[in-house]
């Protein structure tokens, strides 16, 4: 019986990849599902339908309980925007902090390295949601941050090959207009990964990347985050307010508008200096957030920069 049974599957096995010519020869496996890999390079996902999609779930729950929001964010590999743009981040009333980079878990990379033809903000009579990068069809696009593909195929609503990743951090990122894709939805990856190859699909006029940082699925200036000049992130951590959210919004509009409201939250609005001696286990990141400011402002007060190395019993300005 038992040899019977064995034959009968073989022989279904051989059929089914004869006549389909599909036989998995790989299976990436991540917390959440798998992706099958077959012969003829095609790929099944196979998702665990118990993931609610969050992955930080100590930000999630911070953000969906505040009162008025009503924040919607699912998981959804069939539709690029999860809330379908009904999300309202200009009623977003207070100011958190998203830790963008740090030493032991979140790191970042440049999605390509080019140079910027397109800014986020009004282009002509339209509003454009990203950056426009310049690269040649083929080149390498790579994830920005450590997160989950939660989208990944053409898109019909202008971005050509789309993926969209989203991050431990709470953010989400966009790649639009690529040849080719080479992720699959549900698939882990980390800072650097090759997410597909850039191109020209979709609504474009010539090869460039079309980059994207959305929060909740509202599109935020790519510039507050990474200095494009010098690929890097400008903080280790992002402070998310309703300021940041607004159509035009500018780095420099953002940043005189945030540290007025991290003052305001923190209720220690001051017109006169202020210092702060150093502790031992402290940092500008650490130091930053628990004052409600910048680490870039904290470099300009104190004319030091981003590496500069502080020494336990200076004095730092922080205001």
């Amino acid at each position: 019986m038992i040899k019977y049974f064995l034959t009968l599957t073989l022989s279904f096995l051989f059929i089914t990849t004869y006549l389909f010519g599909q036989e998995p020869v790989d299976t990436i496996y991540t917390a959440k599902g798998s992706v099958i890999m077959f012969s003829d390079r095609t790929w099944q996902y196979q998702e665990d339908l118990e993931f609610d999609g969050v992955l930080n779930e100590h930000l999630h729950n911070l953000v969906t309980s505040m009162p008025d929001l009503d924040l919607i964010q699912t998981w959804d590999s069939d539709m690029c925007y999860t809330s379908d743009l009904q999300n309202d981040l200009s009623k977003f009333n207070d100011t958190i902090w998203l830790c963008v980079m740090n030493d032991q878990s979140e790191n970042f990379v440049m999605p390509f390295d080019g140079q910027i033809t397109s800014r986020y903000g009004y282009r002509g009579s339209r509003y454009h949601n990203g950056i426009d990068i310049d690269l040649v069809t083929g080149d390498t696009v790579k994830s920005a941050w450590d997160g989950k593909v939660r989208y990944a195929k053409w898109n019909s609503g202008g971005f050509g090959n789309l993926v969209v990743v989203r991050h431990n951090n709470g953010l989400e990122t966009f790649y639009a207009h690529l040849s080719k894709i080479n992720v699959a939805p549900n698939q882990e990856v980390k800072a650097g990964d090759l997410l597909g190859l850039g191109g020209n699909t979709g609504a474009s006029r010539g090869s460039h990347l079309h980059f994207e940082v959305r929060f909740y699925d509202a599109p935020l200036n790519p510039e507050e985050i990474i200095d494009f000049e010098n690929n890097v992130c400008k903080d280790d951590n992002l402070m998310v307010h309703k300021a940041i959210f607004r159509p035009g919004a500018k780095p420099t509009d953002i940043e005189e508008h945030g540290e007025n409201l991290a003052s305001t939250s923190n209720k220690a609005v001051a017109s006169t200096k202020k210092y702060y001696k150093v502790r031992s286990g402290d940092n500008l990141t650490r130091i930053a957030a628990r004052h409600g400011t910048t680490i870039s402002r904290l470099c300009k007060l104190n004319k030091i920069s981003y590496n500069s190395k502080i020494i336990i019993g200076s004095t730092l300005r922080i205001r």
